[in-house]
């Protein structure tokens, strides 16, 4: 028998969102397709939530970039630990910071910027969005005369790790790639966090946050001018987080002149 779909009489809302809103019903219960659909989303969420970072696969790409990779290890050793115990996330295992300092070692001249790319809460996220990131953003930074670290790859590292790396790396500020927990719209958003200084005991409320990159959010061209305006603000003021405000565009200027539209 033939499932009769009543229509939802806002569904021409759907077009304007992702949002999962007027489906329709069968019945009581939602239309087998609505159904389906939300039991692949929560299927594809979960599978990026247990999917681990594959660092040789990224290093490989990274290299076609121009840039070297370096692994670190956090102190959660395993990815179920590393769901379990957050704190283990943010903290580099015993001897890794000294492994850092000899594999990107800079001499004398701190990086501007160390860049640390972790799996975080979504794998998936950082092997679709690192790489074309990285290109728009070596761009970026090139054209404000910022020099980048080589790219450290953890595969179970939160936020705060960036914090011990950048630490390490000598770096004037750091910025943390990592794969934003998967929601049912998309199981592939990165964030993106830049602290200023960074060393151990740095709070969130110490960091710029530039989030939702992914194919249906923010571009990558968009997130890396941001990215690259935030860093060149934190260095140039010395400080980052909630005393530095987005005011890109506000400050540069825009960049290009639009012809007025004629009502």
């Amino acid at each position: 028998m033939a499932e009769t779909h009543t229509r939802d009489a806002w569904e021409k809302l759907r077009e304007l969102t992702a949002a999962r809103i007027a489906l329709g019903r069968a019945g009581g219960s939602l239309p087998t397709a609505a159904w389906l659909d939300f039991k692949l989303a929560h299927a594809r969420a979960r599978d990026a939530v247990w999917r681990v970072l594959e660092v040789d696969v990224l290093a490989a790409k990274i290299a076609g970039l121009g840039l070297a990779a370096v692994e670190a290890r956090s102190a959660a050793e395993t990815h179920e630990l590393f769901l379990r115990r957050p704190d283990l996330g943010r903290v580099l295992a015993a001897g890794e910071a000294e492994s850092l300092r000899a594999a990107a070692g800079r001499g004398s001249a701190p990086y501007d910027l160390a860049l640390l790319a972790s799996g975080g809460l979504s794998a998936t996220a950082v092997h679709e969005q690192l790489v074309p990131l990285l290109e728009a953003l070596l761009r970026e930074l090139a054209a404000r005369g910022l020099s980048a670290s080589p790219v450290v790859l953890a595969r179970y590292g939160r936020v705060a790790l960036g914090d011990p790396v950048g630490a390490a790396l000598g770096a004037r500020a750091i910025l943390v790639l990592v794969g934003e927990r998967p929601g049912l719209a998309t199981p592939a958003s990165l964030g993106a966090y830049l602290t200023f200084a960074p060393r151990e005991g740095r709070s969130d409320a110490e960091r710029n946050c530039v989030s939702n990159i992914h194919a249906g959010g923010l571009s990558h061209a968009a997130a890396a001018r941001k990215i690259a305006w935030l860093t060149g603000e934190a260095l140039r003021r010395g400080l980052s987080g909630v005393a530095l405000k987005d005011e890109e565009g506000l400050l540069d200027g825009p960049r290009q002149q639009e012809t007025p539209r004629r009502l």
